[in-house]
């Protein structure tokens, strides 16, 4: 799977997440919890890929400056 399709892909698990609590009038905390949780893991994940591509684009223009 690609970068593009794993950040796509977290994204909309994201946003799953925030349509959960947004569905919902009474939130089980304990399934809150794990949402939210997984929500820091899917964001933690998706900084570090986003740290990479960022770092092959620096990669690209150094390239191209010489």
């Amino acid at each position: 799977m690609s970068k593009k399709e794993n950040l796509e892909k977290n994204l909309e698990e994201l946003s799953q997440i925030a349509n959960w609590f947004e569905e919902r009038e009474d939130i089980d905390l304990e399934e809150g919890l794990k949402k939210v949780k997984r929500a820091a893991e899917i964001i933690k994940k998706s900084r570090s890929k986003l740290k990479e591509i960022e770092n092959q684009f620096k990669e690209v223009e150094k390239e191209l400056q010489e």
